[in-house]
């Protein structure tokens, strides 16, 4: 058996690793902390469980993408779901106003055409295009002969903000067809429309949370790698990945301990993979250079709210709401006009949940806000930092009561995570809430590959292909690919599905 050492305990780590595992390579995957999961993980606090990253999913109906790969990872029956409002999975707040988004292309057509009957041809064009940029790629539709058409290429070159403006005539339309940008970071002139498209295409369809948490999905995927004779370990950092003068040979751990391996798969961001590598030349300098000045998302402020009992109904729906009447620019602020826009989600306990326990609020937050601490490690940041995010906190609070009336009343107490925070448990470059950003200047330039020039080194997460449990996944089969083949893959995930 080829033994496979997959560096990075997240969903990119762990659905890779199921994969391989369950096609037989001796799989072992490292995680540098306590708890696996990455974005995955949840934590308690005076017995309340808060999710930090995965707070929903979508295209898990039977049938659907999602469920045919959670299938074929042997997860789909250990997942509990709970479905959102299917006539308001998303409600956009924007201009003193509030948008539904309903499940389902006839549903949402119908709905946004009652906000603006004006435009209802140019939704259905809108819906047509976003058929065409999902059907254009063999990932999801799990066909290897799905031809590349136009839409597969000219939506990655053209940026998401223009091609709103083409197809809609009227500008708030366009604005609330963009209200749910901070699941992708979206940055005008930038992010592709293929970007938006995708995601789009994923909630669309059918939209989730997982009850009782994400962490449920890294147990699962776990389990299923021990099954197929894996080894999941924790508190196993890697620190540098062995290379000899034209392969890579291993993995070492802690400093100390070397691991044999005929593959890696680094399954974290790619400026850390980079410096696991810094003692070898078969990296080229240029790619280095490259991979280490790729443009980040911005990164991510959360305020993690506890409820008073039975105190605050359940939300079964995302709250994106927008100060400044739009949501393009919110990473773009100062002391005075942050929050722009948050997004705001209730945490999942139990089916059929009548009162929440827990809320999310996120907002955007940039790096450079946090220089002072960059240096410093959870819990030793200081009385500076603290008094920093408590001011911050409370000004999102703040800022939520005002579309929420009472609010304030019914928390019982709040904890605080910055892009510090996110960076320290996912070894995310600055904390950036997406990883690498996708920036149609770049092109290919921009785009983080799954090969090496190490033959037997990829990369793989959620900066390989995209972000959210879909796109990671898609990169994980994207790895496999070079082990199993791409056919191979799409013919055993469409068996798993029916």
């Amino acid at each position: 058996m080829k033994k496979v050492i997959i560096i990075g305990g997240g969903l990119g780590g762990l659905s890779t690793g199921v994969i391989l595992a369950k096609n037989g390579y001796n799989v072992t995957v490292l995680e540098q902390n306590a708890q696996i999961g990455g974005c995955l993980q949840c934590f308690y606090r005076q017995k309340t469980k808060f999710e930090t990253g995965m707070h929903f999913i979508g295209s898990a109906d039977e049938g659907q993408i999602l469920n045919k790969m959670l299938r074929y990872l042997e997860i789909e029956d250990q997942l509990p779901l709970s479905r959102l409002d299917t006539d308001r999975y998303n409600v956009i707040s924007l201009e003193g106003q509030q948008f539904e988004y309903a499940n389902g292309k006839d549903a949402f057509i119908e709905k946004m055409a009652s906000y603006f009957p004006s435009q209802t041809d140019n939704l259905a064009k809108y819906c047509r295009v976003i058929d065409s940029i999902a059907s254009a790629s063999a990932l999801h539709t799990l066909k290897d002969e799905t031809p590349l058409n136009a839409a597969g290429t000219e939506y990655q070159l053209r940026p998401m903000d223009k091609v709103l403006e083409e197809l809609f005539t009227d500008p708030l339309l366009q604005k609330v067809l963009a209200g749910d940008l901070p699941l992708y970071a979206a940055e005008r002139g930038k992010t592709p429309f293929s970007v938006h498209a995708f995601i789009m295409d994923f909630y669309n369809q059918s939209s989730f949370r997982i009850i009782g948490g994400s962490d449920i999905v890294a147990g699962a995927l776990s389990r299923v790698i021990a099954k197929h004779g894996g080894n999941v370990r924790t508190r196993s950092k890697a620190t540098r990945i062995v290379c000899d003068s034209t392969r890579a040979t291993g993995v070492e751990t802690n400093g100390g301990e070397l691991l044999p391996a005929d593959y890696v798969i680094a399954a974290i961001h790619p400026m850390r993979t980079m410096e696991l590598l810094a003692g070898t030349n078969l990296i080229r300098p240029a790619f280095r250079h490259r991979i280490n000045h790729i443009p980040q998302t911005t990164g991510g402020f959360s305020v993690y709210l506890r409820f008073k009992e039975n105190a605050v109904p359940y939300m079964n729906y995302n709250f994106f709401n927008y100060n400044a009447g739009t949501p393009w620019g919110c990473e773009q602020y100062d002391e005075a006009t942050w929050p722009k826009g948050y997004l705001y989600m209730h945490t999942c306990d139990t089916p059929n949940q009548q009162f929440a326990k827990a809320g999310t609020i996120i907002s955007y937050m940039r790096a450079e806000e946090l220089e002072a601490w960059k240096h410093t490690t959870v819990g030793h940041r200081g009385k500076d930092y603290e008094d920093f995010i408590d001011r911050r906190a409370r000004g999102l609070i703040a800022s939520l009561a005002k579309q929420f009336p009472g609010i304030r009343d019914n928390i019982a107490g709040f904890h605080v995570s910055s892009p510090l925070t996110y960076r320290d448990y996912t070894g995310t470059e600055n904390g950036a809430i997406y990883g690498v950003a996708k920036d149609v200047a770049l092109g290919s330039a921009g785009r983080v590959p799954h090969k090496t020039r190490i033959p037997n080194v990829f990369m793989a997460g959620q900066n390989i292909n995209s972000h959210g449990m879909l796109g990671t996944i898609v990169g994980s089969i994207v790895v496999c690919s070079e082990f199993l083949t791409s056919g191979f893959l799409y013919r055993h995930i469409l068996e798993a599905g029916k």
